[in-house]
């Protein structure tokens, strides 16, 4: 055998290697490519029925957005109705009411107090800045 002959071999057997490794990485990667084909048929086969929902769920948030508009609406207008009728009702009587308890209680204090009875004078106080005078602090107002 010559070196020609061995070097043939040689290269015959690296080849032949080098087959087998590239068959079984094509191998390796038509697996791969068949779980990734199931993989994203089922999340297919999932996903549009998620989607179906989604939209029913998003549509049906939509009525109720506008019922709750609807209603925002109406309560708005019932406050303004009502704050009109309270301006209403304390323009009104508000004047004349004062008017009358100012009355009924001047009439009571009136007929409360005795013809000899003088109003009770307030004490004069002193305030003397920066010092606390002790008989003041004891001391209670009458009346």
């Amino acid at each position: 055998m010559t070196g020609g002959e061995v070097a043939g071999i040689l290269v015959a057997v690296f080849w032949a290697i080098l087959v087998s490794f590239l068959a079984v990485v094509l191998v390796r990667l038509a697996q791969a490519l068949r779980a990734t084909t199931r993989l994203v048929a089922e999340v297919t086969e999932q996903a549009v029925p998620l989607l179906a929902d989604a939209s029913a769920t998003v549509r049906s948030a939509q009525t109720q957005l506008d019922r709750v508009d609807a209603i925002a609406s109406d309560v708005q207008e019932v406050t303004s109705n009502a704050s009109a009728l309270s301006t209403t009702v304390a323009s009104t009587f508000g004047g004349p009411l004062v008017k009358v308890a100012a009355f009924g209680y001047g009439v009571r204090r009136a007929m409360s107090r005795n013809k000899n009875d003088k109003p009770a004078e307030q004490p004069r106080r002193t305030v003397i800045v920066g010092r606390t005078v002790p008989g003041a602090r004891g001391r209670k107002r009458k009346g």
